[in-house]
């Protein structure tokens, strides 16, 4: 299927009338209105439109968007109707959280399948146990397996070597979680998750 151009917010907004529509098909509802799932997502309904209009015609007037349809062709176009591979670097607390979560993320149509950190070995995580493998392998696995997404969870000073060994590799979308901005070549997409930048907003709000 040929990808459609669509900008990074909307795809962003994309995933939330995903969750919406996912939400909706597991309380058996069978279609929803533009209003409603807009409303769903925090958007205003004629911003929902015309973001669903990079993905064609879709809805009836009247009548709404089917619920299963319009979710299956966000699956398409989202690359998430297989398990997409996902690596993460760094298993200290947050990474520990974050391969705890797996099932989470299996659900959204991701899998870590592989965790990398300075001190390999076997990695306690609830009553789980996961292999964590030398950080110096993560390149050879990436390229082994056709890896095209990671996660970056080790501290801010290593982020940027680590971002360098991957992309080299092969990668090319990372959701970074070190407290730094990664340099990386035009074609690699960087999500960067900031908690304390997150927290300063919402501070701003409650003055």
């Amino acid at each position: 299927m040929t990808k459609p151009d669509i900008p990074r917010k909307a795809v962003y907004r994309l995933s939330l009338y995903h969750r919406g529509l996912q939400r909706l098909s597991a309380n058996r509802v069978s279609t929803v209105s533009s209003a409603a799932l807009a409303k769903a997502a925090g958007v205003k309904p004629t911003q929902l439109r015309k973001d669903l209009a990079y993905l064609g015609h879709f809805g009836t007037r009247g009548l709404g968007y089917n619920v299963d349809a319009l979710s299956q062709k966000l699956t398409d176009v989202l690359g998430t109707a297989r398990l997409q591979p996902v690596v993460l670097a760094g298993v200290g607390n947050l990474g520990a959280a974050l391969l705890g979560y797996g099932g989470g993320f299996a659900k959204e149509g991701f899998e870590i399948v592989a965790a990398f950190d300075l001190e390999s070995g076997r990695k306690h995580v609830g009553e789980e146990q996961f292999a964590v493998l030398p950080i110096s392998q993560g390149p050879d696995f990436i390229r082994q397996n056709g890896i095209k997404m990671a996660i970056i969870a080790v501290p801010g000073p290593a982020a940027q070597e680590v971002a360098n060994a991957f992309v080299a590799a092969g990668v090319q979308a990372i959701l970074n979680f070190a407290q730094c901005v990664l340099q990386v070549p035009e074609n690699v997409v960087v999500n960067t998750v900031d908690l304390a930048i997150e927290l300063e907003n919402l501070s701003y709000f409650i003055r």
